[in-house]
């Protein structure tokens, strides 16, 4: 999984595109709660770049006015979590 750093970056741009946010103003929402976080981060954190560590999942999902569980892939009925994991490193290579 040397290709991404978090698993969270898809959900946070498919949140941000529907709460009809651009990455900088996620940002500025980000820095005003004090976390440094410029729109470069955030594109990072989009594109699984970048580390998002627990503390700042909880901002992510304060700032998106989401839960905590909509920031993580879904795994199907049935599904093996090694299973959504190789899905998830096959949708990063089609994107990337």
């Amino acid at each position: 999984m040397e290709c991404c750093k978090n698993i969270v970056g898809p959900q946070v741009r498919r949140l941000r595109y529907q709460r009809g946010l651009k990455q900088k103003h996620l940002a500025a929402k980000l820095e005003r709660l004090g976390w440094q976080n410029y729109r470069a981060g955030v594109s990072k954190i989009e594109a699984r770049l970048m580390k998002v560590s627990d503390f700042q999942q909880v901002y992510l999902a304060h700032v998106l006015k989401a839960g905590l569980l909509e920031l993580f892939p879904t795994v199907g009925a049935g599904e093996s979590v090694p299973a959504a994991l190789q899905r998830l490193l096959a949708m990063k290579r089609r994107v990337g």
